[in-house]
């Protein structure tokens, strides 16, 4: 009744978009179920794009995505404390430090595995959230080389996170990147001399050349969300969500409509039924703004969001059973959009991808043809 289409030629364009526009290598972020585009899906996608990296949260993503057969590099930088990097460090999975402590931890699982543990150090410069904060820096990159000396780790990257790049005036972002560099002095000091440098998300990708370094992490970007505000870069989006509409009826003017009959028809119209509701994704704060595409125009969503379904108000159009409601697409064929319905509910394009429930099912497009 209710699928969601995913475009995997138009994932593997984005990669190789941020590729040819940067001459910088490519981290596809696949966290969160590939931001709910399905993680193996969108990463092989990506990596036929041009992607050399793949980056999720945590052990249990990158785990997910060797089982399935995927051998690319991955990075994975969340995990509680305790944790054991036994199994990570046989998969070949790189992982994030902050901390001596995180440092020993890994170095441990080496010794125990007698496999060398590739590590990434992460500094907080400014976003104070992951990451070492600028007073631990000597501690972590003196035990840092200790252990590289010793064989344990291999310190493969350095890396920060921004805490915006889509308006850098108002988000420190001079400041995060003077920071880094410090950071990084500060490490070759300590004698290391990681490989790989990363900072950029997809909108400093597109928009300041020197946050690029050796790879350029792309989450949203790599999806076809233009991340840049009022600026385009041939990105195509790769998810249409959309279901059939399950029965009409005709009603008079003066009909409630849903819980608490917040939506009263105004005139004689036609109401059709969608089986998406908040469950799938669908959410709920954008009642009484929120539109579908039906049969080639939009139409509102009356009343609340349900948990199940929706019902749209679609006045005198001919909609049937069976036929498509589109919740957000391309907008090639004047459907919302994932900005659309984020600007309605209030929060970003990554909640509602994201936000895409278990139960609509992906289906895959691509040019060698549809796979379930």
């Amino acid at each position: 009744m209710a699928e969601a289409v995913v475009d995997l030629d138009a994932i593997a364009h984005n990669a190789r978009t941020f590729v040819e526009r940067t001459g910088s290598g490519v981290m596809a972020i696949v966290k969160a179920n590939g931001f709910g585009h399905g993680a193996t899906q969108a990463a092989r996608a990506a990596l036929a794009g041009g992607a050399s990296w793949l980056g999720v949260s945590s052990p249990a993503e990158a785990l997910a995505l060797r089982a399935d057969g995927v051998t690319a590099p991955i990075l994975i930088w969340l995990y509680p404390p305790g944790e054991t990097f036994e199994k990570l460090l046989l998969a070949g999975i790189d992982v994030s430090v902050a901390s001596v402590a995180a440092l020993d931890a890994v170095a441990e699982a080496a010794r125990a595995t007698l496999h060398v543990a590739n590590v990434h150090l992460k500094l907080d410069t400014g976003m104070s959230r992951g990451g070492a904060l600028v007073d631990d820096w000597p501690r972590v990159f003196e035990r840092a080389a200790e252990l590289h000396r010793a064989g344990a780790v291999h310190v493969r990257g350095i890396w920060s996170h921004l805490a915006g790049a889509e308006e850098p005036e108002l988000n420190g972002l001079a400041e995060q990147l003077v920071s880094f560099d410090q950071a990084r002095a500060q490490a070759a000091q300590a004698g290391l001399d990681p490989e790989i440098v990363h900072v950029a998300n997809s909108a400093a990708a597109l928009r300041v050349p020197h946050s690029r370094f050796d790879l350029q992490r792309i989450g949203i970007g790599l999806y076809g969300v233009e991340p840049v505000p009022g600026a385009t870069h041939g990105l195509r989006p790769a998810m249409t969500v959309r279901a059939q509409v399950l029965l009409t009826k005709r009603v008079p003017a003066g009909t409630g409509v849903g819980y608490g009959l917040d939506y009263v028809t105004s005139k004689e119209t036609t109401l059709a039924l969608v089986p998406l509701g908040f469950a799938d994704g669908v959410p709920r704060q954008a009642a009484g703004v929120a539109e579908f595409l039906v049969n080639g125009v939009r139409r509102p969503v009356a009343g609340r969001v349900a948990m199940d379904q929706v019902v749209l108000d679609v006045g005198d159009l001919p909609v049937r059973a069976g036929d498509v409601a589109v919740m957000f697409g391309p907008g090639d064929h004047g459907e919302p959009t994932v900005h659309d319905w984020a600007r309605w509910a209030g929060t970003n394009t990554n909640d509602i991808l994201t936000g895409i429930g278990a139960r609509v099912p992906r289906r895959y497009e691509s040019q060698h043809g549809s796979e379930q």
